[in-house]
């Protein structure tokens, strides 16, 4: 188990997510469905991050897996 998630890629993921839907995150970096969970996790120590939409709007889901304000993007990826 590495303490450190896998970077999905150096940048955000955006999306158009729907007002009050549920998106699961994936923290750990292993999912095939980035940005967000397929279960790749089990085993690793992470857990996929709950993000429920208030407006139906483009958001920025982290790609890097470092951000300090998950599951969106905080610039983070610009200092790996």
């Amino acid at each position: 188990m590495s303490d450190s998630p896998t970077i999905a890629q150096k940048g955000p993921f955006p999306v158009e997510v729907t007002e009050g839907k549920n998106y699961f995150w994936c923290a750990c970096g292993q999912s095939k469905r980035q940005p967000f969970c397929d279960g790749s996790h089990k085993g690793t120590g992470f857990e996929p991050v709950k993000y429920t939409a208030d407006s139906t709007k483009k958001v920025f889901f982290c790609g890097c897996k470092h951000s300090a304000k998950p599951p969106l993007c905080d610039g983070s990826h610009s200092k790996l």
